[in-house]
């Protein structure tokens, strides 16, 4: 039985519908992906569910006693409580329901009818150990409760509202852009999370790894409509593409038959012939139905202005070391770094929060000296930067003074653009040209902060979480341009999908997860999944270096009981398997990496679901594979 049923659901925010009788379930135990563009109305949509926005029209129907919790995309803490308190705040009612029952307990003429409703109703809802409830959350989410919330990071405040969420054991759990300022790690963490939570889940996020990990079901707010789709994002994907296909196709024969019929009836109608009239009301009809279509939301046209070429030397690092404080409290952030960035490289950043990213790239580009070590940086650099926090946006000024102050004209590529045009090109609109930055959502100050960035020259480009708030479509068409811009590129990103379209390598932190504080880091050829199988790779010919010195260790003589560990000989078989191993491994790691690139491109597949399909498992396959051949291969060694 569904937990949550809409039927006929409206939603509509001046003239434009939201919600369009609209038609939503949600089973138990689902885990729906809810995707969209910026301004489809994705956030008004769970605060429907939760209840805190109410429909214009439609049946909103739940089950009875369903416990639904809702997990904003921004917490709002009063930042002197502790973290306890905190989390425990959705359980005020019942902790305050048990102190009014103790209280009365205590009285002797006590009214014994409403003593038996408080101990129900606290019964019911588990409110005896509400403590424990509590203190099993934050263990299990790894969070301090003594802590003040004043002094947590913007990850650590993250946990403490979904541990909100996750206290009062809810049977529905709405997450409202939950990977957002997550670093890679936290986010692996939370999507294990997810997947091991026994309840039904919906949430929000332009995570595309993310939502591959987690989702069971995809659902799209696309023109005030939501389409399902069964499998995770990358189903989707193909699925929405052949839609979309046959889409296109059926709006061009809709109005080129709209067309013939409107030459016919300007050459003149005898309206008392049937046929005549009957064709003169088809048009009506099909005017009718042109005039309700929603087309498809224009995509942002991206283009960058990469100026003038630098030198072939961006930066050259050689022993840098840099640290932050003293004694105690001293922190090194670089470590005897050394590297050389040229011209075209496109540099991913990766590390937990507070690694020192960006005390890397300051040190890069020659805006903080090193402690120690010399840092030479090429010349004639323009650098544009793109701040996660948004910082150089003044929320005052209108968006035409954003993007061009002072002129109506913007200056790119050599070429003159009038700034309305310009904010088109960006999806935003003459009638909100002059409107402040302040009124614009997460999403559009993030594509309001691109424009700013991509309307002045620069051959290098740093940018700081571009991805975050951005929709899938624009976070595709941003990767096609920073993969065609011949300029260079240092990303700060967690989101995985993001760096494997785009970067060239890596510079890793390698630090101590905990105290961070050694300031190692390493730099690696390729994106994640390359990272990640170069390092898996790495850990197990570790292994396999591990067997071999235990192996070589001559075998203790002293006691009679011991077993040989050593010195058994291999058989013929086992000789040509050992000979035939290295082949397989360096055949399958050759499979791996062609599959590994033709999935990363758009185009691979032509729309065919089936191959798509046929090639990730046939990932997975390669992977248990390699895993069990290399472990064969170290014992055979040994």
């Amino acid at each position: 039985m569904a937990l949550i049923t809409l039927s006929q659901i409206q939603l509509a925010f001046g003239h434009v519908a939201l919600l369009d009788h609209v038609d939503f379930s949600l089973q138990p135990l689902e885990r729906v992906g809810l995707i969209g563009r910026n301004g489809a109305g994705k956030s008004s949509f769970l605060k429907l569910l939760a209840g805190t926005q109410k429909p214009d029209d439609g049946v909103f129907q739940q089950q009875q006693g369903l416990r639904c919790a809702y997990v904003a995309q921004e917490a709002d803490f009063d930042t002197t409580a502790t973290v306890f308190h905190t989390v425990g705040e959705p359980l005020d009612a019942i902790r305050q329901a048990r102190a009014h029952y103790e209280t009365m307990a205590c009285d002797p003429n006590v009214d014994m009818t409403e003593l038996t409703r408080l101990q129900d109703l606290i019964d019911s809802q588990d409110g005896w150990s509400w403590e424990t409830r509590v203190e099993t959350v934050l263990t299990r989410l790894q969070i301090d409760g003594t802590a003040l919330i004043s002094t947590l990071s913007g990850g650590q405040k993250k946990r403490v509202a979904l541990a909100q969420g996750l206290v009062t054991a809810p049977d529905v759990l709405l997450l409202d852009e939950p990977t957002n300022h997550l670093d890679m790690a936290t986010i692996d963490w939370l999507a294990q999370l997810m997947v091991d939570t026994p309840c039904a889940l919906i949430f929000i996020t332009h995570d595309r790894a993310f939502l591959d990990a987690v989702a069971t079901r995809i659902i799209e707010l696309d023109r005030g409509q939501l389409r399902s789709y069964p499998g995770n994002f990358a189903a989707w994907q193909a699925a929405r593409a052949l839609e979309l296909n046959a889409e296109d196709l059926e709006n061009a024969r809709a109005d080129k038959l709209l067309a013939q019929e409107e030459i016919w009836v300007r050459q003149g109608v005898k309206a008392r012939r049937t046929r005549a009239q009957y064709r003169v009301n088809q048009l009506d009809l099909l005017r009718q139905a042109r005039a309700a279509r929603r087309d498809q939301v224009g995509q942002v046209k991206l283009e960058v202005d990469a100026g003038s070429r630098s030198g072939k030397l961006v930066a050259e690092l050689d022993g840098v070391h840099k640290a932050f404080g003293t004694g105690a409290d001293r922190k090194i952030i670089l470590s005897d770094f050394t590297a050389t960035i040229l011209r075209g490289d496109k540099i991913g950043l990766v590390g937990r929060n507070g690694a020192g990213k960006t005390t890397l790239l300051r040190t890069i580009l020659g805006e903080l000296a090193p402690d120690s070590g010399t840092v030479k940086t090429g010349t004639n650099l323009q650098v544009a930067y793109f701040d996660q926090l948004r910082e150089q946006l003044d929320l005052d000024k209108t968006l035409v003074d954003t993007i061009s102050p002072g002129t109506e004209w913007v200056e790119f590529a050599g070429q003159r653009k009038h700034v309305m045009s310009y904010l088109g090109d960006f999806l935003f609109s003459p009638a909100r040209a002059n409107s402040p930055v302040r009124s614009l959502s997460g999403g559009e100050r993030n594509r309001l902060l691109l424009a700013r960035l991509f309307a002045r020259p620069a051959n290098v480009l740093v940018l700081d979480e571009p991805t975050n708030d951005l929709d899938i479509d624009t976070l595709e068409l941003l990767e096609q341009l920073l993969a065609e811009y011949t300029g260079t590129v240092f990303l700060v990103s967690h989101d995985r999908a993001f760096l494997d379209n785009v970067v060239t390598s890596l510079i890793v932190y390698e630090g101590d997860d905990e105290a961070q504080t050694n300031g190692y880091w390493r730099e690696y050829e390729g994106g994640i999944t390359d990272w990640k199988a170069q390092t898996a790779r790495a850990a197990t010919n570790a292994k396999i270096n591990a067997v071999k010195a235990a192996a070589a260790k001559p075998a203790p003589t002293s006691s009679s009981t011991a077993a040989p560990t050593s010195g058994k000989k291999l058989s013929y078989k086992d000789k040509q398997l050992l000979e035939q191993l290295p082949k397989d491994i360096a055949a399958l790691e050759i499979e791996q990496s062609d599959l590994h690139r033709k999935l990363n491109q758009s185009n691979a597949f032509n729309n065919d679901v089936g191959a798509l399909q046929a090639a990730m498992k046939r990932m997975g396959e390669i992977e248990t594979t390699l895993d069990e051949k290399l472990s064969q291969w170290a014992q055979l060694e040994a």
